[in-house]
């Protein structure tokens, strides 16, 4: 299957592509015209950037240049895994990659299948998840098919994605060093490493980065976050609960009460591919327990919370 995947890619095709995080559509990063087709299948607006996959560090100086030594620190540490480094771009990196900036998003993958892939392909891909732009972001091959079958030459199995939603972007191009966004590799994780506080994003953070739209990783069916008390008090003619909670005597009949996880890694191990049951159910909203506020919790609220907004 890594062969028919080489061959593809080779041919400017497009993989499905399986990581530690979501599956992701990828192609060469240095063939244009198979860029084109990953934004023509997911219907993804061209200023939005991509994220380029490497299989080794030592590709990390073909993507960047004047890399802080700090960047070069995170990659040995928590390289391959599910952290995403914001540096300034080499000048050979096409700007349909950046769209149309000065940084790149460059990580590596922490899944056996693309590190071999990456390794035996002999360079680097982007691979943004492989679902239609905004939607809820695909954790087994089966939902890659769904949404892109026939933009697809090969989907690589790779089985449940492990962690299960995407990766932490940390913007290391400029100082104070900013979290773009959310991953289940902590904020507090990331301090801890680098003996100092990280910014977050504020009203004057200009720089785009994939997964920062105010809507995104939605169902078709509208979600709504709401405190457990109120999940039972709904008026839709159907509804499908996310809750961490049983379900409260009395229940509609036509509430579906489904319970999450406890554990905020499990509970996103599962979400995605939950969200999307949900979705194929056929009611007529989805409605999810809030999640706590602490910072285990943080990535999945801001996955709910952007799934949650409506335009």
């Amino acid at each position: 299957m890594i062969a028919q995947a080489i061959a593809a890619l080779r041919k400017g095709e497009l993989v499905g592509l399986p990581t530690e995080t979501v599956y992701g559509l990828a192609a060469d990063a240095r063939n244009e015209a198979a860029i084109l087709k990953v934004f023509a299948a997911k219907g993804r607006p061209s200023d939005h950037p991509l994220i380029v996959h490497i299989g080794t560090l030592a590709e990390l100086d073909q993507w960047a240049c004047d890399i802080p030594q700090v960047a070069r620190r995170l990659a040995e540490h928590f390289w391959p895994g599910p952290l995403t480094l914001i540096l300034k771009k080499a000048a050979s990196v096409s700007p349909l990659i950046t769209g149309g900036q000065d940084t790149i998003a460059v990580r590596m993958p922490n899944h056996p299948l693309a590190l071999k892939l990456l390794q035996e392909y002999g360079g680097a891909l982007v691979a943004p998840s492989a679902n239609r732009f905004g939607c809820i972001s695909p954790t087994d091959e089966h939902a890659v098919k769904a949404e892109l079958a026939d933009q697809i030459a090969c989907i690589l199995p790779g089985g449940r994605t492990p962690v299960g939603i995407e990766s932490t972007i940390l913007d290391v191009h400029t100082h104070p060093f900013t979290l773009l966004r959310q991953g289940m590799l902590k904020q507090s994780t990331l301090e801890t490493f680098l003996k100092e506080k990280i910014a977050l994003p504020s009203t004057k953070t200009t720089l785009r980065a994939p997964g920062l739209l105010a809507s995104h990783y939605a169902p078709h069916t509208p979600l709504y976050l709401l405190p457990f008390a109120d999940l039972h008090m709904h008026t839709f003619a159907s509804a499908i609960v996310l809750a961490r909670q049983p379900a409260p005597p009395g229940l509609s009949p036509q509430t579906k009460w489904w319970l999450m996880p406890q554990d905020p890694d499990a509970y996103a191990y599962e979400l995605y591919a939950t969200l999307r049951r949900a979705d194929e159910a056929g009611v007529t909203a989805i409605l999810v327990e809030t999640t706590p506020a602490e910072p285990a919790w943080q990535a999945i609220c801001d996955r709910l919370t952007r799934a949650s907004h409506r335009t």
